[in-house]
């Protein structure tokens, strides 16, 4: 998964697992910037009776670095609490849940949105209302208005919203995890079978979502209104994190904890897949609880990245270029810790520095795409992965065949990738979900509902 479960420790907390971030130019509103960080992943639409929410007791944030330092000149913070109207019933809903008060929805949850900018607090939203989730036909009759009475306006002129939606990753999960058998590529393998569509294994499932819709002059280092490419505050670096107090006691007949002390991050995602692939397992607890300026203790991961050492070993006879190329790869540093500087793609630049640092950077003077590449610079399309991440972009594929050499040349011409490397994938793409994202706020799609599940 992009970071689905990919740590021993958060594997087994799942309210606090950040496992997606996307940051892209709004394709409806180009004067602004959507940010989603999801959570909870891989849940199962029936999920009743308690069905998921965000936890009251995790902090969750999105973090913003418009100057290149690795660190956050901008947070949101996004505190949760969680209300039951009824406690002599078992269920989550007494009847439909027709608007966001009606009493018939017995675990109704609030927020409130914080931002800290230079070290200010400022509370820009409070008492929000979340969506509940989507039982079924019965319980949430007209989910789809539900939701959007969900999207609130915060007093600096964003939007948010935070409930719960479809998933929007789509990967080949079976095939990935048994020793990269992708099926597209099964003849190929070291273990032949004949070559077979991808299957998506996310189609179905549902994850929980805080969605920001951000004036692009609320983002910049001095109210700059990114227009020119090459200018380095267009640029900045997108992450989220969740963190959890440092001491929880449990106490009385029920069991019920009590956290105190001061906030410790537990989970944290910047691009996709970085530590579910490139961090090895006995790290990858500490990478999740540290920040982005402390990344210079992960790089050689990016430079020898295993997953570069084991495809030839699995597909012997595709990639002999690749199983000879021995240098430290400074594509994959350029590509996910820095950022692409002026001159090594025409037109294009999401440059942060050279001090190392894994967050989603988004050139926000580059509009969007007329004609989106789910291929990103791959194909051509500058407003795509790695320029921030949108809905459609194939990252798995992406990060497949930049790992296996396609990349290779922005900093050795003389290289020649193998031609395998330019079609290798999972054989997924976003057409293979279970339902269209939203053509605006918050863009992904309704969630599945539990009656409706297979």
């Amino acid at each position: 998964m992009s970071s689905h479960r990919e740590a021993p420790e958060i594997a087994s907390d799942p309210v606090a697992d950040n496992t997606d971030v996307y940051a892209f130019v709004s394709p409806d509103k180009p004067d602004t910037v959507t940010i989603l960080a999801n959570y909870i992943p891989l849940q199962g639409p029936a999920g009743g009776p308690n069905f998921f929410s965000f936890g009251d007791d995790v902090l969750y944030e999105i973090h913003i670095d418009n100057n290149g330092d690795a660190k956050p000149d901008i947070t949101y913070q996004f505190r949760f609490q969680t209300q039951t109207l009824n406690p002599n019933t078992f269920l989550y809903n007494t009847g439909p849940i027709t608007a966001l008060d009606s009493k018939n929805w017995n675990r109704p949850q609030f927020y409130s949105v914080t931002r800290v900018s230079n070290g200010h607090s400022k509370t820009v939203g409070d008492k929000l209302a979340a969506p509940p989730c989507n039982i079924g036909p019965r319980s949430t009759p007209n989910y789809a208005q539900l939701a959007k009475a969900a999207v609130h306006n915060l007093s600096n002129g964003e939007k948010v919203f935070a409930g719960q939606r479809a998933e929007g990753f789509f990967v080949d999960l079976g095939g990935v995890f048994d020793l990269l058998d992708l099926r597209p590529f099964q003849n190929l393998h070291l273990i032949s079978t004949p070559a077979a569509p991808g299957v998506n294994g996310t189609k179905g499932l549902n994850v929980h979502t805080i969605a920001l819709q951000i004036p692009k002059k609320l983002l910049t280092r001095d109210g700059y209104s990114p227009t020119d490419t090459k200018d380095a505050r267009s640029v900045i670096g997108v992450w989220a994190t969740a963190s959890r107090q440092k001491a929880r006691v449990r106490s009385g007949a029920h069991g019920e904890e009590t956290a105190t002390g001061p906030w410790v991050q537990v989970s944290r995602l910047g691009n996709p897949l970085f530590n579910e692939v490139l961090v090895p397992l006995g790290r990858k607890d500490e990478w999740n609880g540290v920040p982005p300026s402390q990344d210079q203790n992960f790089v050689t991961y990016v430079q020898n990245p295993e997953l570069a050492r084991l495809i030839p070993v699995l597909y012997p006879k595709a990639f002999p270029h690749l199983a000879a190329l021995k240098a430290p790869r400074a594509d994959l540093v350029a590509i996910l810790l820095t950022g692409l500087p002026v001159g090594l793609i025409a037109g294009f630049q999401n440059f942060t520095g050279k001090a190392p640092a894994d967050m989603l950077r988004l050139n926000m003077a580059i509009p969007p795409s007329s004609k989106p590449n789910n291929l990103g610079l791959l194909g051509n399309d500058l407003a795509g992965f790695p320029n921030g991440r949108r809905l459609i972009d194939d990252v798995v594929t992406i990060e497949l065949r930049a790992v296996a050499g396609v990349t290779y040349p922005l900093v050795d011409p003389k290289f020649e990738p193998d031609a395998a490397a330019s079609k290798i994938t999972d054989g997924v793409t976003a057409s293979d979900n279970s339902g269209p994202f939203l053509n605006q706020f918050p863009y992904l799609g309704t969630p599945n509902n539990g009656f409706d599940a297979k």
